[in-house]
C-alpha cells in the first residue's frame, strides 16, 4: 500500500513539473476550476441532486422562507450565517480518512525531502494504525496535532500553501480518476453556490488544520474558515513571547506550536469568538458536529435548520450503513434533516469517477 502511495505521489509530482505528460482529459473528475465554476441560481437550479430529493426540497423551502422580506421568518443579510463541516460533509473522508491526516502521514513517513524526528514518525505510525483499524481516538488525534505542528514547523504561510497545493494533486486511494483536491461532493458544492446566491455567509467549521482548509477551499466563495489552530511566530522570534517581541522588516511569519483542535465544544467556542453571533444554518455528518448544530439551533432568535449527510452509499463511495443508521436515528430525535448520499444525489463525484 505504501509503495503504491509513493508511486502515485511521484507520478503526480512529475506531471506537476511537466516531466511527464498524460492526457487524462476524458477520464478526470471535475477539475478544481470546474468545481469553482459550478453555479446554482437564487431560485435553485440544482442538477446533481435527484429532482424530488426531500433534503433538497427542505433546504429550498427554508431558504425561500428566511430570505422573503414578507415572511415572519425573514433573516437580515448580515445574520444569514451558514456553518459547514468539511470532511464527510463537503468532501470525501473515507479514502481512507480525512486528507489533512493523510498529508501529515505523507510528510512524516513518505516525503523523500524531509526526515521527521523519531517521536513524530512513531506518532504518524500510530495515526496510520488507527486509520487502518477504523478506530480514531482523541488520544491519537492529540498525537497527530502535536506532531503535525512539528513536521511543518518553520514553514512560511506561502511555503505551507505550496506544499498543500502539491499534495492536493495526489490520487485518492480506492478511486479511479479522482485527486484529493477534486474530492468534493458535487451536490454539496451546489449547496454552497445556492447559499451564496441567496446572500448567506459561508463559514467552514472543521477539525482540519485551518491553513490547510483555506488552501483546499480557496476555489469557493468562503467567507471564513474556522479550524484547528497552530501558532504563527516570527522566524527570528526564538523563545520570546509575542508581547515582548516586535515584528520588524525582514522578519518572516512561520508555523509554530499546536494550539487547539477544533472539534466538539472547541467548535462552539471558536464560532462564538470569531463570528460574534449565532449561525442560522448548519451542515454536518457525524455526532462530532452535534455541538456546532446545537449551538446553531437552540435558543436562536431566528428560524434555523440543520442537515446531516448520511454516508449510506456503498456503491459509489466507501459508506457505512451502520454509521448512517446511527446518524439517521439521532437526526430524527433532534429534528435535523438527513441528506442521503445514496438516495438524494444523482452523482457524488461525477460519472467519470469510480471505486476501484
Amino acid at each position: 500500500m505504501r509503495a503504491k502511495k509513493l508511486l502515485t505521489a511521484a507520478l503526480a509530482g512529475l506531471m506537476a513539473f511537466g516531466i511527464m505528460s498524460v492526457d487524462m482529459s476524458n477520464a478526470n473528475a471535475a477539475t478544481r476550476a470546474e468545481l469553482a465554476a459550478i453555479s446554482v441560481s437564487k431560485k435553485g437550479n440544482f442538477k446533481y441532486w435527484q429532482k424530488n430529493a426531500p433534503a433538497k426540497l427542505a433546504l429550498v423551502e427554508y431558504v425561500k422562507d428566511v430570505t422573503n422580506p414578507r415572511s415572519k421568518n425573514f433573516i437580515p443579510i448580515e445574520d444569514r450565517i451558514a456553518v459547514l463541516d468539511v470532511d464527510g460533509t463537503l468532501m470525501c473522508e473515507t479514502a481512507p480518512f480525512c486528507f489533512d491526516f493523510m498529508m501529515f502521514i505523507h510528510r512524516a513517513l513518505d516525503d523523500p525531502d524531509y526526515r521527521a524526528a523519531l517521536e513524530d514518525r512513531k506518532n504518524a505510525e500510530a495515526v496510520q494504525a488507527a486509520i487502518d483499524a477504523k478506530h480514531m481516538t482523541n488520544d491519537v488525534r492529540r498525537k497527530h496535532c502535536m506532531s503535525n505542528a512539528n513536521v511543518f514547523r518553520g514553514m512560511t504561510v506561502d511555503d505551507y500553501a505550496a506544499y498543500t497545493r502539491n499534495y492536493l494533486e495526489t490520487p485518492v486511494e480506492g478511486f479511479k480518476n479522482l485527486k484529493i483536491g477534486e474530492a468534493f461532493y458535487l451536490p454539496m458544492v451546489e449547496v454552497m453556490s445556492y447559499l451564496h446566491a441567496n446572500q448567506f455567509k459561508l463559514v467552514l467549521v472543521t477539525g482540519a488544520d485551518r491553513q490547510y482548509t483555506r488552501v483546499l477551499s480557496e476555489i469557493f466563495p468562503i467567507d471564513n474558515v474556522i479550524g484547528t489552530d497552530y501558532q504563527f511566530v516570527a522566524a527570528a522570534q526564538g523563545d520570546k513571547d509575542g508581547m515582548d517581541y516586535v515584528f520588524a522588516p525582514g522578519d518572516e511569519i512561520v508555523r509554530g506550536d499546536f494550539v487547539s483542535k477544533n472539534i466538539n465544544m472547541n467548535k462552539v467556542a471558536a464560532m462564538t469568538r470569531e463570528l460574534g453571533k449565532k449561525p442560522v444554518l448548519a451542515f454536518g455528518n457525524s455526532m462530532g458536529d452535534s455541538s456546532m448544530i446545537f449551538h446553531t439551533t437552540v435558543d436562536n432568535k431566528y428560524k434555523t435548520a440543520a442537515f446531516m449527510v448520511l454516508c449510506d452509499d456503498t456503491a459509489r463511495e466507501f459508506g457505512s450503513a451502520q454509521k448512517a443508521e446511527t446518524i439517521r436515528t439521532k437526526s430524527e430525535r433532534y429534528g435535523w434533516t438527513t441528506i442521503s448520499m445514496r438516495d438524494d444525489w444523482a452523482t457524488i463525484y461525477g460519472d467519470k469517477v469510480h471505486k476501484e
